[in-house]
C-alpha cells in the first residue's frame, strides 16, 4: 500500500513543469528590444498593484531598466513627483527617482514609472523588499516583494541581448 502511495506521489512531482521564470522578450519595432517582467502585488489592504520591470536596448544599446508601477483606476492615484522608497530587510534603503518625461506624464493618474538602476546596482542577492508608494491625498501604502520577485529583476540586470 505505502509503495502504491509512494509511486503516484513520484508520478504527481515529476509531471509537474518546472518553475518557468515571467521574463519576456518583446521585439517592439526594428532596433528595440525589451526584456520584461511583470507581477501582481496585493497592498495591505488587499488592493491589486501591478509591478513591472522593463529592460530597454535601442541600436544594441541599453537605453535604462525602469519599474512601472500600476494600481487600480479609480482606487489609487500616484504622487509621480516623489521617489519611491526601498527597504530591505537588511536595513539598506534607496530612493528610486520618478521617471518625468512625455511618454510617463501621459501614464494615466494610477500608474507611476521609477529609474531602477540605484537599487539594481546595490543589489546581488533576491531577498525581500518593501516599497513605499507615495500616493495623493492619502497615506503611501506599502508593497512587499518577494525574493522571487527580485530574483527576477537581477535576471533583467544580467542580461543582455543578442545584436542581429
Amino acid at each position: 500500500m505505502w509503495g502504491l502511495g509512494l509511486l503516484v506521489l513520484a508520478l504527481i512531482f515529476t509531471a509537474m513543469p518546472p518553475a518557468q521564470a515571467s521574463v519576456h522578450t518583446y521585439r517592439e519595432r526594428p532596433g528595440q528590444v525589451t526584456l520584461r517582467s511583470q507581477q501582481s502585488l496585493r497592498d495591505a489592504t488587499d488592493q491589486a498593484w501591478q509591478a513591472v520591470v522593463f529592460k530597454r536596448w535601442q541600436q544594441g544599446q541599453v537605453q535604462g531598466t525602469y519599474l512601472r508601477l500600476v494600481g487600480f483606476p479609480g482606487v489609487v492615484a500616484m504622487d509621480r513627483a516623489r521617489p519611491l522608497a526601498v527597504l530591505a530587510t537588511t536595513g539598506q534603503q534607496w530612493s528610486l527617482p520618478p521617471r518625468l518625461d512625455p511618454q510617463t506624464t501621459a501614464l494615466p493618474d494610477n500608474a507611476a514609472q521609477y529609474a531602477l538602476a540605484p537599487l539594481l546596482a546595490d543589489l546581488y542577492q533576491p531577498l525581500p523588499l518593501d516599497l513605499q508608494v507615495f500616493l495623493l491625498d492619502r497615506e503611501p501604502i506599502t508593497l512587499t516583494l518577494a525574493p522571487f520577485v527580485v530574483r527576477e529583476w537581477l535576471q533583467l540586470k544580467r542580461s543582455a541581448i543578442a545584436t542581429p
